[in-house]
């Protein structure tokens, strides 16, 4: 089983100077999604609409699963800086 296969906890640790900056950073993130989700609905509607080869077609659907899992990741870091800002370590 490789590394990708097992689970892994990152911790990550931001000093921001102001209570300000979460708000920053939260919008920073969920711009970040936007534009994933974007790319993932051109994308996809690209597939869909059957445009270009089946190579193509092929890495469009790779890159729509790529996307997706970002905006996952994205979503779960929101919520982490959510938690954090409430005082909730768990």
């Amino acid at each position: 089983m490789g590394t990708a296969d097992r689970g892994r906890a990152v911790r990550l640790e931001l000093e921001l100077d102001s209570d300000d900056d979460v708000d920053v950073l939260e919008g920073a993130l969920l711009a970040a999604k936007a534009t994933e989700l974007a790319e993932v609905h051109r994308r996809s509607a690209r597939h869909t609409f059957g445009y270009g080869s089946d190579s193509a077609r092929e890495t469009m659907s790779d890159e729509v699963a790529q996307r997706r899992r970002r905006v996952e990741l994205l979503d779960r870091l929101i919520a982490a800086l959510r938690s954090s800002e409430s005082g909730d370590t768990g």
